[in-house]
């Protein structure tokens, strides 16, 4: 049985999450990200909520160890809430009423939990791109 196969419900994997801010061209700090554990049903758990830190990162992984299983995850990222508070800062660009984008959502599958699930964000008010990294 491969190592893989055996850490496929169980394991000692990690999520971890950071923004990058393409417009500002540094990373995207203060924005609240929220997890959910999606069912096969249509229903959804909240698993974990952390606001990123000045590096774009989140302080501690989303979901670690034992916390981490096979399944099916969202990450939504509040990014019209860091825009308009860039804005208010006195940077950043102008955003439509209501912003183009508020939330934005990633769907994503948890296939082996002893490995390490990376799901970095590129944002402008814009656009937006993901990608699963290391």
């Amino acid at each position: 049985m491969s190592a893989g196969h055996m850490n496929a419900g169980r394991g000692a994997g990690r999520l971890t999450t950071h923004v990058l801010d393409t417009t500002a061209g540094k990373p995207g700090a203060g924005i609240t990200v929220v997890l959910d554990r999606l069912g096969d049903h249509g229903g959804r758990t909240r698993v974990a909520e952390a606001r990123t830190n000045a590096d774009g990162r989140c302080d501690a992984p989303l979901l670690a160890g034992a916390d981490l299983t096979v399944g099916r995850y969202e990450l939504t990222f509040a990014v019209g809430a860091y825009f308009r508070a860039r804005i208010d800062q006195g940077g950043g660009v102008a955003l439509t009423d209501p912003p183009f984008l508020d939330e934005v959502p990633i769907r994503f599958a948890i296939s082996d939990a002893g490995q390490h699930y990376h799901v970095p964000l590129l944002i402008s008010p814009y656009a937006y791109s993901t990608y699963r990294g290391s």
